[in-house]
């Protein structure tokens, strides 16, 4: 198969960024041909810029955009990162009201361990009470990557050594080097596609509390203050906006007002 070209590159890219918003730079064009190389091969095409060619004119079948979204999109990452948040939200927890549901919201939730880490320090603080966490992506793969909470246990050198007995179970056999989150931890954990530069779902409730982390730097500030804007809607008077410690909101001009470093309140 042929390489793809800058004329291509760019094709694909302006398309990428006007479904997701999200904007990839020239340093990603070997990252993209990588990526794509597998998918045209699946479909059957030989020459990568051909492939290119029928996504942007529209002539490939509608799920063949869904798939390049789940190709081109980064979902690495890992359990407990920035681990201020979750000593935050458990600071939180044993303040809430007694009796009333605590919601959280994981708004870029990839393959699911940011939800995962917040469910499981939820069940610590807790137990049976009533609180849910929902995570949403624009990736359909990872949504549904995250529902199974299959993991490798490289994923998971941040939980602290209690919840992964409490919470993991450690795969065996064909699953060695891997771990499962238990059925008890999933059933209180929903994941559903969103794109944050579109209207949200209108199943959405109000939230105590929406992590939306290392998500804002792929994209420029006039997209950021929407998502942010659009985010917010969904936040309860007294909630907390958790964003990435590289990331600031300052430029952006919203109604927030800054609790500490990389979280957020309603102004």
């Amino acid at each position: 198969m042929n390489n793809l070209s800058s004329k291509a590159f760019e094709s694909v890219t302006r398309l990428f960024h006007s479904v997701s918003g999200i904007r990839l730079g020239d340093n990603k064009q070997a990252l993209v041909a990588g990526r794509l190389q597998r998918l045209a091969a699946e479909a059957g095409e030989t020459d990568l810029d051909a492939y290119v060619d029928r996504l942007v004119r529209g002539n490939a079948p509608a799920e063949e955009m869904t798939r390049v979204i789940d190709r081109l999109t980064t979902n690495e990452t890992y359990f407990f990162r920035e681990p201020q948040h979750y000593n935050d939200l458990a600071n939180r927890l044993e303040s809430h009201p007694k009796g009333q549901e605590f919601l959280v919201w994981s708004a870029a939730s990839s393959s699911g361990e940011e939800a995962y880490s917040a469910a499981m320090v939820l069940a610590d603080v807790l137990g049976a009470a009533a609180w849910r966490v929902i995570g949403t992506d624009l990736s359909t793969a990872v949504v549904d990557s995250a529902q199974r909470g299959l993991y490798t246990l490289e994923r998971a050198r941040m939980v602290p050594p209690e919840y992964l007995k409490r919470f993991c179970l450690k795969g065996q056999g064909e699953h060695d080097g891997s771990l499962l989150i238990t059925r008890e931890l999933r059933e209180r954990v929903r994941f559903q596609t969103a794109n944050l530069m579109l209207p949200l779902p209108g199943d959405l409730p109000k939230f105590d509390v929406i992590f939306l982390r290392n998500v804002l730097i792929y994209f420029d500030n006039e997209a950021k203050s929407q998502i942010v804007r659009r985010v917010m809607q969904q936040l309860k008077p007294q909630g907390v906006l958790y964003t990435g410690h590289a990331e600031s909101l300052a430029p952006l001009g919203l109604p927030l007002r800054s609790l500490a470093t990389a979280i957020h309140g309603l102004a």
